[in-house]
């Protein structure tokens, strides 16, 4: 699974994560909490 391409819902407590692949394909649907979104992120993205 390789994600291209991740959208973030902003809202105060929750944030909904989307991740496409290359085709438009989704690939990840994630509801996180505020203190869950960097730890996530740091995951996700190379540094």
């Amino acid at each position: 699974m390789k994600i291209t391409v991740i959208g973030i819902d902003l809202a105060k407590n929750v944030f909904q994560i989307h991740g496409v692949d290359e085709q438009g394909k989704t690939v990840l649907k994630k509801k996180l909490k505020r203190d869950q979104l960097a730890a996530f992120l740091s995951i996700c993205l190379p540094a």
